[in-house]
């Protein structure tokens, strides 16, 4: 794996939620490469452990409800009794429904939708602010127990709805916005206990998850990729290692250690860009 450079971290258990995506699973090959002993924690095993295996001796997958504090404490204790103590969290749960998303961009009078705000369920906001602000909240109360009296560092991952909502997905707009004020609140609370907390809010980056929303059926782009690119003045998508570095910058107690309640944007200039 190439890395924008290397750091020693020989001497950090991370734990990473939603450990069998493209992202999470990039980010604990980049960490146990600079020498980190590595869980990945999913709720499906079987992703999780294929990246396991990749990694090797110092990487264990664990299966994970990020919903049910049980089973958080089962894994913190699958991991504690392989590695020792956790002193390094990523909270990488998090993701949309399309029961939580409108079809249409703007409401007018004489709208006619299948699916407009008035359309959208209860069951479908809470579910997208449980699996993006809960799960972090749950794994943090659990994890962080850990570090408080050794210190740590904690990572969040926001987006770019962390600073401006998108169209079309208001749940997921509140609810990473809510991560990078959850984030910030942490810093705070924990700075007594040497125990630093940031975010990283990723761009757009194409992935198998959200390729329906950026690709037509035979390829060409969706309308609503003309709008990101439009919008995004290094004219491209991300691509996962265009992460390492900030991931990396902030992994490290020399590099980042009088850094804590930021986020860095990683998104190819979107959130500077007024559209002017």
């Amino acid at each position: 794996m190439k890395l924008p450079f290397k750091i020693d971290l020989s001497d950090k258990v991370v734990a990473i939620t939603g450990a069998g995506g493209v992202l999470m699973s990039g980010f604990a090959k980049a960490l146990a490469e600079c020498g980190a002993k590595v869980a990945l924690l999913n709720i499906h095993l079987e992703s999780a452990q294929k990246c396991a295996d990749e990694i090797g001796s110092n990487a264990i997958a664990v299966e994970c409800n990020c919903l049910d504090k049980n089973s958080i404490i089962e894994a913190k204790e699958t991991i504690n009794k392989k590695f020792g103590k956790v002193n390094f969290l990523i909270n990488g749960v998090g993701g949309n429904s399309p029961v939580a998303t409108t079809d249409n961009e703007y409401m007018t009078p004489d709208l006619q939708s299948t699916k407009d705000f008035f359309a959208l369920e209860e069951s479908g906001i809470k579910s997208v602010f449980d699996l993006n602000i809960t799960s972090a909240f749950l794994v943090t109360q659990v994890f962080a127990k850990d570090m408080v009296k050794t210190g740590g560092n904690i990572i969040n991952i926001a987006s770019m709805n962390a600073y401006r909502p998108l169209t079309r997905i208001p749940a997921y707009s509140a609810a990473k916005a809510g991560i990078l004020n959850f984030t910030e609140w942490l810093a705070v609370h924990f700075a007594p206990c040497g125990i630093r907390v940031n975010a990283i809010a990723p761009g757009f980056f194409a992935a198998k998850q959200n390729q329906a929303l950026l690709y037509n059926e035979d390829g060409s782009p969706t309308a609503r990729t003309g709008k990101i690119l439009a919008a995004t003045p290094m004219k491209k998508f991300g691509q996962p290692e265009d992460l390492y570095g900030a991931l990396l910058f902030l992994a490290s107690d020399e590099a980042s250690g009088f850094v804590t309640g930021v986020c860095i944007p990683v998104d190819g200039g979107f959130n500077a860009y007024s559209g002017v």
